[in-house]
Order: structure tokens, then sequence, then C-alpha cells
């Protein structure tokens, strides 16, 4: 099977996309960089080496947000991360999935990770935050994979490679911009 990045990502619809970084900078301004940030994630890791569709939501805009032109689009499944994830995860082969939130990624991070699966059966990128910014299997995953990890919280990457048994790599820790906060850790990261 050919290696699939998918990107999952919310239509740049304001009030909808980085609702936590809205209440601390206003929903226009987050909207604006939500835009940037998702035009540069999917700049950076596209690639021929691997096949790079987005995994959109809301469904109904499939195919009619044009930041996402000349990319493959699929819906999202309905429901929190776990089935979300669980959907992507259903396929046979390398399957890698990041989000938008690390503008930092690019695919030098993609190609490491798809190297990675190659030697273990699950890789992933730790975000600062105790999440993750990349999460990559050999597939398919077993049915309830994802059942009771906790979205969110400084124990999801715990959480998730629990699950994940010994057979894991582990990429750079990179900052997920979801409030002000860390906005201003990536920023000051950029100075350096």
């Amino acid at each position: 099977m050919r290696p699939t990045l998918y990107i999952v990502a919310k239509a740049p619809i304001m009030g909808r996309a980085k609702t936590r970084l809205a209440r601390d900078i206003g929903p226009v301004h987050a909207k604006r960089l939500y835009r940037a940030m998702m035009a540069q994630v999917i700049r950076q890791v596209r690639d021929p080496r691997w096949d790079t569709v987005l995994a959109v939501t809301p469904p109904h805009l499939l195919g009619h947000v044009p930041d996402w032109d000349g990319l493959q689009q699929i819906p999202q499944v309905s429901g929190s991360l776990t089935p979300r994830l669980a959907a992507l995860f259903a396929r046979k082969g390398p399957t890698l999935t990041i989000g938008t939130d690390c503008p930092q990624v690019d695919a030098t991070d993609i190609a490491a990770a798809f190297e990675a699966l190659r030697h273990k059966r699950f890789v992933f990128g730790p975000a600062d935050d105790g999440g993750f910014w990349l999460m990559g299997a050999n597939g398919p995953l077993p049915g309830g994979f994802f059942d009771g990890v906790r979205w969110s919280h400084k124990e999801t990457l715990s959480d998730v490679s629990e699950r994940a048994g010994g057979s894991i790599t582990t990429l750079r820790t990179l900052t997920d911009v979801d409030d002000l906060k860390a906005l201003r850790q990536y920023r000051q990261s950029l100075r350096h």
C-alpha cells in the first residue's frame, strides 16, 4: 500500500476553528491565523513520495473551500476524535495523521515518520502540551484502539502510546498553537 498522510482540517469558518485561541485574540484574528497555519502546513508537507489527503469538516463543504483546491479530500466521520482517528487508521498500510496546529511541521518530519514505520508499528510526534502533532501506524488498528483516550489533556500522548505497546518511534517535540500562550511560545521559537 502507498504511504498516506491525512491532514485533519476544519473549514476556515469564523467561530468554528481555533475557538480557544479566539477567546484570547478574537475570532477574526483567530480565523486569519488558522488559515495561514493551515496553508503553511499543507504547503510544507506535500511530497510525491506519499499521498496527501485532507480529512475535512464540515462534510458539506467538501470541494467548496478554495484553501483546499488541488488536494484530495474526504469527509471526517462525525463524533469526537476517537471515531475520526479510528476511521483514518482503518486502512491497511503506513498511515500518518496530522492536524493544522503545528506550523513547524514539514516534509522532513513526514519522511522521518514514514521511515520509522518501516521498523516500528507506531510513530508519534509529541506536542509540548502532552498531546501529539503526528500519529502514524501500520494499519489497520484494532477496533476500540482509541476508546478511553483523554483528548486535549496533558496525558493524551501517554494514553495513546500505552495502547501502542513497545513498538514506537518518537519524533521531535513541537508546539500545538491552540491558545495565546502557545502562540507566543511558537513566535518566540521563530526568533531563535
